[in-house]
């Protein structure tokens, strides 16, 4: 294809890694919230150098190593973005560990930090803990202070999550959910973070103690979970959501507060994501597949430089 079209605001980035993410897949079965029409180029979180700046508006300069975001475009050797949905990679940090940092320890910290509210010493569960967004929760969860459970489909999961400093382990695939939660937590716990939903949802939910908060932030599983309300009104439980756009609409003091201190986290070196798996860019199609079957331990990578 073309490299990608400048325009006003924008910057031109080479692309050195970008991490492949379950969004993309669901754009690629049009089965996003929001569609884009094909033909397009998938990927949504890319870091690389700043080769070209277009006109207009203050932003990085040429041959400044860069990380970001974007809708589609970033599976490519070359990426179009406004020079404001990126920053600046601090020193030390890898392109692949810059790309796959982003888009799930943003959501993860965001959804913690000002949507559940997490205090230290807190129970936090957390669904698909072996997935980007959920091993971002549980790794920041420990950072914050709280006491992780993590829930995953395998045992190989579930060992990273321990890694990342999980007490509680659950393979729901081998054991009941509501039954291992109840026997972990008898108090019950304070928080569920579920980027996965479906039959997982409700056991988690009843999990939780009066006045606990879930905070649903994705559908991984494909199934949008249906809460009978009667155990919100009977647990006083809080059910909230969590969805980028809106937030940073709506919270945009808050988001620029938790960037800040992430970013810090990153550039400390006390946080760095788990990149389970790597391909070429050239296999970029088999990575999406790898993540669609659900086989992704944290982050899953195209190493885009060493493919040109």
């Amino acid at each position: 294809m073309p490299p990608p079209e400048l325009s006003e605001g924008q910057v031109r980035v080479g692309v050195e890694a970008a991490a492949v993410n379950f969004p993309d897949v669901l754009f690629i079965a049009n089965r996003y919230q929001m569609t884009v029409d094909p033909p397009f180029v998938p990927g949504s979180e890319f870091c690389g150098v700043v080769t070209e700046a277009g006109p207009g508006g203050a932003g990085p300069a040429v041959g400044e190593r860069v990380f970001g975001s974007t809708t589609v475009g970033a599976f490519a050797e070359q990426v179009a973005v406004p020079a404001t949905s990126v920053t600046a990679v601090p020193d030390g940090v890898g392109a692949a560990d810059a790309a796959a940092f982003g888009v799930a320890h943003r959501t993860a910290y965001h959804v913690l930090r000002s949507v559940a509210e997490l205090r230290p010493g807190q129970e936090l569960v957390v669904l698909g803990a072996g997935g980007g967004v959920g091993l971002a929760a549980v790794q920041l969860g420990r950072h914050m202070g709280a006491r992780v459970t993590a829930v995953a489909s395998t045992d190989e999961k579930l060992a990273v999550a321990g890694e990342e400093g999980a007490t509680n382990l659950v393979n729901h695939r081998a054991a009941d959910l509501r039954a291992a939660l109840k026997e972990y937590l008898p108090g019950g716990a304070d928080v569920v973070v579920d980027p996965v939903g479906g039959e997982l949802s409700e056991p988690a939910l009843r999990a939780l103690h009066w006045g606990g908060r879930f905070v649903t932030v994705g559908y991984a599983a494909g199934e949008i979970p249906r809460i009978p309300l009667n155990l919100v009104l009977l647990k006083g439980v809080h059910i909230l959501g969590f969805q980028f756009r809106d937030f940073a609409t709506h919270a945009a003091a808050d988001m620029a507060r938790n960037e800040a201190e992430l970013l810090a986290l990153l550039a400390g070196g006390r946080v760095r994501p788990h990149i389970g798996a790597r391909f070429p860019l050239d296999r970029a199609a088999d990575a999406l597949r790898y993540v669609a079957d659900g086989r992704a331990v944290g982050k899953v990578v195209l190493e885009v430089a060493s493919s040109q």
